[in-house]
């Protein structure tokens, strides 16, 4: 029942967008399209780990991360020196998804940002100099917090509860993307006062107050459903998940300016690429992870 009514709610979703598209074409609604199409890909993974196996939902996310990993690495203006960092790096997620399918949450949660980060320089310092040596590795170690271990919460969820993993995951995925499209379309449509325009021209005062309400408010109405929150409990999960993801969402975007300042071509490029898609998940996971961890003991 709960698939269907997520089904519906998606199709309707997704006509009202390509309705609102041909009547004001002359607006720029990419980023909605964007984000529509990465519910559809979640509303998939939701399936499998609902309807099949959590086994296809670890390897279908963890194969998300590679793809957003390999983009971000894309932007960083690399030395031959930096490919065998690149390639650690990437060996470091089936490591990661390993330490979720066994279960053990002590590695998981260490594995990235204590021995990761401890041994990433190595491989940098071997007959390589010393310059560029910091930006580098720090850059390097920035991609896999952000999209490894950040986006690697979303499978664990599966296996930490499978009574309520599948739902939690659905829960936070569409609060978190809806929250993203309520901000882009309130600052479309009256958002005046930018926050950070040199950035992200697309992100208001304006925006960031109405997607906090609308999130806030869906949560309390939705969680019954795909929790087993009390709607208090959902309410508060609104306002978190609103407010991680637009700092999740500004990061990466001051971030992907950062990287690739003078390289508006590709910058334009990467506004529909995997990262694009996944930068609010990416500190909505973690957050909303820990949350439930902390106050509920069926984590």
């Amino acid at each position: 029942m709960t698939l269907t009514l997520i089904f519906i709610a998606l199709l309707f979703i997704h006509l009202m967008y390509i309705v609102i598209n041909k009547i004001h074409p002359e607006k720029d609604y990419a980023t909605i399209g964007v984000r529509i199409k990465t519910w559809w890909g979640m509303f998939f993974i939701f399936c499998l780990a609902t309807l099949f196996n959590p086994i296809v939902s670890l390897l279908s996310l963890m194969a998300l991360t590679f793809f957003a990993l390999k983009e971000y690495f894309s932007m960083i203006k690399t030395k031959k020196a930096d490919r065998r960092l690149f390639l650690w790096a990437y060996l470091a997620i089936p490591v990661q998804f390993y330490w979720i399918y066994t279960e053990w949450y002590g590695m998981f949660i260490v594995f990235i940002p204590l021995y990761v980060f401890l041994f990433l320089p190595i491989p940098r310092l071997i007959n390589k100099g010393t310059v560029g040596f910091l930006r580098s590795v720090s850059s390097t170690q920035w991609g896999l917090m952000l999209m490894v271990f950040g986006l690697s919460h979303l499978a664990y969820f599966q296996f930490a509860t499978p009574q309520y993993g599948a739902g939690l995951v659905m829960f936070l995925v569409v609060l978190t993307q809806l929250n993203d499209v309520v901000h882009h379309l309130a600052s479309i449509y009256f958002g005046k006062r930018k926050i950070v325009p040199t950035a992200n021209p697309n992100l208001t005062w304006e925006g960031f107050a109405c997607a906090f309400l609308v999130t806030a408010g869906v949560s309390y109405l939705i969680s019954p459903y795909l929790t087993p929150f009390s709607p208090t409990f959902g309410l508060v999960s609104g306002m978190l998940i609103s407010l991680s993801g637009f700092f999740g969402s500004l990061t990466v975007s001051v971030l992907k300016r950062d990287l690739l300042i003078g390289d508006d071509d590709k910058f334009d490029a990467l506004k529909k690429s995997y990262l694009s898609r996944v930068d609010s998940l990416a500190y909505t996971s973690p957050v909303f992870f820990h949350m439930i961890r902390y106050f509920f003991d069926f984590m």
